[in-house]
Parts: structure tokens; C-alpha cells; sequence
């Protein structure tokens, strides 16, 4: 369902999205990257931070779920967006840096440690991985037909802490970057490749 959705309504979310500014919540991962690093924008939507990235030098690769997302992302982060699911993701060590903001809040909880697993493995010894989630405890169904599963810093410490590759580098809640949204908060968590 959550896909549909994105298949649906790909051009709404773009316009919604596309100008927020996210400049705040790229210092603390883009400060911990080498210079030119590359960077997997992990459920990049509207490629809004990966054109932002490529603006600043870093090499990005970017995957999206959905299909029509993919193909609306490439044309405004100029370079193919890849139509891929987090299931689907096989890299082995090749990225300095992961951004995964507000889309592994559609993996259900069950399935979060396998996914992580999957992306720590894309991730380069040292390597840092951005990740963020509605600020809560619960898996819900939203009235869009989209699930989200929310967290706070007890279930992603509790889920984080199962990788053994994986350490937490910070845990920080902010307000929602969306004038329209700004009751909504968000739990943004750093984490980084050890071994």
C-alpha cells in the first residue's frame, strides 16, 4: 500500500517536499565524510538531498522504492535514480555515508534489523549512516493507506543495538522542517560502521 501511494501521488509529494530545507540536518552527517565522499541516498523521493549533495561535491547514488518516484528524482537530481527496494540492496563496503531521511519509517519493525543489516554492510569501515523517523513508539497505518513505523530513543537504541557492526553515534529530536507541520517531531539518529 505504501508504495501505491508514492505511485499515485509522486508529483503532490515532490511539491510538497522539494524546497524544504534540510540544510540543519546535513551538518552532523556531512561533517563526519571525507571530502568528494560517496554518498547512498537511501529512499531519496524527490532527490532533494541528493542535488544538494552534488551541489556540495559528494559523489551520490540514489534508490527509490517506487517506480515513478525514481523517475521524477532523475530528472531533477540529473542522473539516474534507481528504482530499488531496501530488500534489494546488495552492496558490499562501498559507501562513506548513507541518508536515509523519513524512508526506513516505512520498514515494519519486524523487518528493520535485516534492512539495517543490509545497509551496514553497504557502508564502508567508518562509514556513517543518517537515519530518521516520526517521533514515537508505534507501527500505525496512516489515513493515506502509507504504514509508518515510528520511534523514539529506547526502541532505536533497543533495535540499533542488535547489529554488532553498528554503534550509535547520536540521537537527537528536532521539529518538523515543513511550516505546516511543526507539531510534528522527528528522531534523527547517526550511526556508524565499526568493523
Amino acid at each position: 500500500m505504501t508504495n501505491n501511494y508514492y505511485e499515485q501521488f509522486a508529483e503532490d509529494f515532490i511539491k510538497n517536499t522539494i524546497s524544504v530545507d534540510m540544510s540543519e540536518l546535513y551538518k552532523p552527517f556531512l561533517v563526519n565524510l571525507p571530502e568528494g565522499a560517496l554518498i547512498l541516498d537511501a529512499g531519496c523521493g524527490s532527490g532533494r538531498d541528493s542535488l544538494a549533495f552534488k551541489k556540495l561535491g559528494y559523489k551520490v547514488t540514489s534508490i527509490d522504492a517506487s517506480e515513478t518516484m525514481a523517475r521524477f528524482a532523475t530528472k531533477i537530481v540529473g542522473d539516474e535514480v534507481y528504482c530499488l527496494s531496501f530488500k534489494n540492496i546488495n552492496f558490499e563496503k562501498t559507501f562513506d555515508g548513507i541518508w536515509a531521511c523519513a524512508s526506513l519509517l516505512h520498514v515494519p519493525k519486524n523487518e528493520l534489523v535485516s534492512i539495517l543489516k543490509k545497509l551496514s554492510n553497504a557502508l564502508k569501515i567508518n562509514g556513517i549512516m543518517y537515519m530518521s523517523f516520526k517521533y514515537g513508539f508505534t507501527e500505525r497505518n496512516s489515513c493515506d493507506g502509507r504504514f509508518f513505523l515510528d520511534l523514539d530513543e529506547k526502541l532505536s537504541t533497543e533495535l540499533i543495538t542488535q547489529i554488532d557492526i553498528l554503534s550509535i553515534h547520536s540521537i537527537w529530536v528536532t521539529e518538523d522542517k515543513r511550516s505546516d507541520k511543526k507539531d510534528s517531531k522527528w528522531i534523527n539518529i547517526l550511526v556508524t560502521r565499526n568493523q
